[in-house]
């Protein structure tokens, strides 16, 4: 068993109060109580071990609701880029779910664009108790360091917090302390206020977290990861300098490194040899200490930790060609794997996909041009392309799937073929040697992959938007050679270096990585790169309008603040 993240008997559910939401009530005496069990805050933060269940509960939170944890997956795939240029809804693009409209979608009823409201603000209430309680507990301290590393890590998730929803909603209350009496009376501050208390908790951030390989455990926050995201947050303001020295200061002087020599154990990678670039991504590489570019991973565990959970990524982007039904010649087009004795209904080691995220064109060939066969990241370890047919019984078996060899009275339907049956199938998320092997749900798509939140490459291409949007062309070309080199891919020239080809590769090195919403919002691109490259057969471009931007309040936070003026963004009702 791997060592990570402690996430057992983590408190976090009945201490804390959902902010913008819910409250106590006092308005009598008779209904005042002093909490006696456990599980109170002044029981349970009173001591270190207390408060470290308490940052376990912050990490268990953001994995669940951001990671593609056993919640609502749908929220998850969507932080994840489904919806922009570069993917689509492949089990139903004409679904009502999964953004494949965005005018139908992105309402302020709409169960996700609440929950994108509602998860953020649950966990900056923790990270605001947890912080509350460092600094008035009289705690006996393992450590001299302890206390701020703790705190460091709350200031951490809470700016974590912040970020996704200056960037979702615009102006946003911004709350500082803990919630414990009903409020109906918050206003949607200038994000700049929200942007200040993001500044000055990273800062802090970073000098009370510990360096690389000093954290407490696997997957704990350090200052690479706060200086990651203070550069971020620089870059949505607008702050190329601060975010050039940010960013510098990660790259030069934090012992972080790229990875440009294949190192740890890749085990049996299946399609191919491998690279450094499958090493990466590999299952027990996030967290080895050689891997000097993995500045926060998020941490899965094997079946039947307390506390664990499982990576569900590979589920959400596999295509369901186990759907497919039959072969040219009327045979079941898969047999399955043989798992104990029996066939239990998947096959090729690739779980059972339900194409939730499928990529777009763009992503599957535009992206690549010229070095569709000669970058890494695109080699057949990296993307599954080919598919073949899986029953002995079949003239068909083992020939490569091709729906041209249906005759045209199969009467197949080339929307499910080529759009939730089969489409390449990029693996970053996905573990052929390690998926969990649950006859009966044929295996579920999900593995157990501790899965990377920050990376140096994206520091790098952070550097280089920077450059570009300053005008240091040649500095940009310098940081995105850096990462086109490791690639294998053929050099840029100045002469391609702007904010577009930065785009591009971002989604050739982050793919599946990134959240892209956050990417084209602040470059000012979400509306014309959906438009341009989002190729839903049904909704090209999926409807996109320019107030899309930002999403829609939640109606029930408007209802809710009935003592206060809580205005709708734009083009919203």
């Amino acid at each position: 068993m791997k060592t990570s993240i402690d996430y057992k008997n983590i408190i976090f559910c009945l201490l804390l109060v959902i902010p913008l939401t819910w409250g106590s009530c006092n308005d009598s005496a008779f209904l005042e109580e002093k909490p006696m069990d456990f599980l109170a805050p002044e029981n349970a933060y009173n001591t270190e071990a207390g408060l470290r269940q308490g940052i376990n509960g912050l990490h268990w939170s953001v994995r669940n609701d951001f990671f593609f944890g056993e919640e609502i997956q749908e929220h998850s795939s969507t932080y994840k880029g489904l919806g922009t240029d570069v993917a689509f809804h492949g089990e139903d693009p004409n679904s009502t779910k999964f953004v494949s409209n965005y005018v139908n979608y992105f309402t302020s009823t709409n169960l996700i664009v609440r929950e994108w409201w509602r998860r953020p603000f649950r966990i900056i209430q923790r990270a605001n108790l947890i912080l509350e309680y460092i600094d008035k507990s009289d705690i006996n301290w393992s450590t001299p360091t302890k206390k701020d590393e703790f705190s460091g890590e709350a200031l951490f998730f809470r700016a974590w917090c912040y970020r996704h929803l200056v960037s979702n909603y615009g102006d946003v209350p911004v709350v500082t302390e803990v919630t414990n009496e009903f409020k109906t009376d918050y206003v949607r501050q200038p994000k700049a206020d929200a942007f200040k208390l993001m500044e000055e908790d990273l800062t802090k951030a970073v000098s009370f977290l510990p360096d690389r390989g000093k954290e407490e455990s696997p997957g704990r926050i350090t200052k690479g990861a706060a200086l990651h995201l203070l550069t971020e947050i620089y870059l949505m303001e607008g702050k190329y300098d601060e975010a050039i020295q940010s960013s510098t200061r990660l790259i030069d002087n934090m012992g972080y490194k790229l990875m440009t020599n294949r190192f740890g154990s890749a085990g049996n990678s299946v399609w191919g040899t491998g690279d450094v670039f499958y090493d990466l991504f590999a299952a027990n590489n996030q967290n080895l200490a050689e891997n000097t570019e993995n500045i926060w991973s998020i941490q899965f565990d094997e079946p039947g930790v307390i506390g664990g959970s499982n990576n569900r990524g590979g589920r959400a982007w596999g295509p369901a060609y186990f759907r497919m039904g039959n072969t040219p010649d009327g045979k079941k087009a898969f047999r399955g794997e043989l798992i104990d004795g029996k066939y239990t209904g998947y096959s090729d080691s690739l779980g059972r996909g339900v194409s939730w995220i499928r990529p777009t064109y763009y992503m599957t060939h535009i992206v690549w041009g010229k070095d569709f066969d000669k970058d890494i990241r695109n080699a057949k370890h990296m993307v599954k392309r080919d598919f073949y047919f899986d029953n002995p019984e079949s003239a068909y078996h083992g020939q490569r799937i091709d729906f041209s060899l249906y005759p045209p009275s199969a009467g197949r339907d080339p929307i499910r073929d080529t759009c939730q049956y089969i489409y390449p199938f990029f693996l970053k998320f996905y573990d052929p040697c390690n998926v969990l092997e649950n006859p009966a749900t044929s295996g579920n798509g999900a593995s157990y992959k501790d899965i990377y939140a920050m990376r140096l490459a994206e520091t790098y291409l952070f550097r280089a938007e920077a450059y570009i949007q300053t005008g240091q062309k040649e500095k940009a070309l310098a940081d995105i050679n850096v990462i086109r080199n490791r690639a294998k891919a053929t050099p840029a020239t100045v002469d391609e270096v702007d904010i577009d080809y930065l785009l591009d590769e971002r989604a050739r090195e982050l793919y599946q990585e990134e959240c892209r919403f956050y990417v084209l919002r602040r470059t000012g691109k979400l509306v014309e790169r959906v438009r341009k490259y989002n190729n839903n057969p049904l909704t090209p471009g999926l409807n996109i309008q320019d107030y899309h931007v930002l999403l829609p309040i939640p109606q029930e936070q408007i209802d809710l603040n009935i003592s206060g003026d809580f205005p709708q963004n734009p083009g919203y009702q």
